[in-house]
């Protein structure tokens, strides 16, 4: 249920058979790790091996960006929707909901995990956030056991791209939860403090735009990752 692109390992799941899975995995008492998977990611992987080993190494790499889905097309792949990292988050919550699962937030400035908790529990009737943490919590021995303490079932880490991913697959062992997941920026989306691209944006791929909009500055990094899906396979 996977397929490489330039290296990558990509999961061809969507959201519904991907929700299914990550349940499964909990019931089955299954430690899973989650990473998503971007041109972006991907042009920097090439050049950083220790990054790519990381990003392969993931039990699910969802493909986040538009890109990833039009580099399937042109190989003749299986990857037919778009699964972004901050929209897994919010379903995987609904999901946790649903099916009495715990949650724990950590990650973001101080205020926003649990700012981001309760709306999500407004939001999800019957949601059971069980901790939080802010990403500016030093003491390791403290992030472990509050987590460990808390059991949760899902464990959702905001501290950046890659420093998530570095942090879950350096603790994870000593973890006690079962699916860990890098979400970068969600918890600022979530509670108000990011604004994302409208809907009618996200569905045409055009992120990027409303990106550029907003911080003129990073046309320089779109040119660069357009050069980079130009390429062949």
């Amino acid at each position: 249920m996977k397929e490489n692109i330039r290296g990558f390992d990509v999961t061809t799941l969507g959201y519904s058979e991907l929700k299914h899975q990550l349940l499964n995995d909990i019931n089955e008492d299954k430690k899973s790790f989650i990473v998503a998977i971007n041109p972006e990611k991907i042009m920097h992987g090439t050049k950083d091996q220790e990054l790519k080993e990381l990003l392969n190494s993931a039990t699910y790499q969802i493909p986040d960006g538009h890109g990833i889905v039009v580099l399937s097309k042109r190989q003749g792949g299986n990857i037919k929707e778009r699964v972004t990292g901050c929209d897994l988050f919010q379903q995987l919550c609904e999901l946790a909901a649903k099916e009495g699962k715990k949650v724990f937030l950590y990650g973001a400035k101080p205020g926003v995990a649990e700012q981001t908790k309760s709306i999500l529990e407004q939001r999800y009737s019957g949601l059971n956030v069980v901790g939080t943490l802010d990403g500016f919590v030093m003491d390791k021995t403290l992030i472990i056991d509050t987590i460990n303490n808390a059991k949760p079932d899902f464990l959702f880490v905001a501290l950046g791209s890659p420093a998530q991913e570095k942090w879950i697959k350096e603790n994870m062992d000593q973890l006690d939860a079962h699916i860990f997941q890098g979400v970068g920026g969600s918890f600022d989306v979530v509670s108000g403090n990011i604004k994302r691209a409208p809907k009618w944006m996200q569905k045409m791929g055009l992120e990027w735009l409303h990106r550029v909009i907003l911080e003129p500055k990073r046309v320089v990094r779109i040119i660069r990752l357009s050069l980079f899906l130009a390429r062949g396979k």
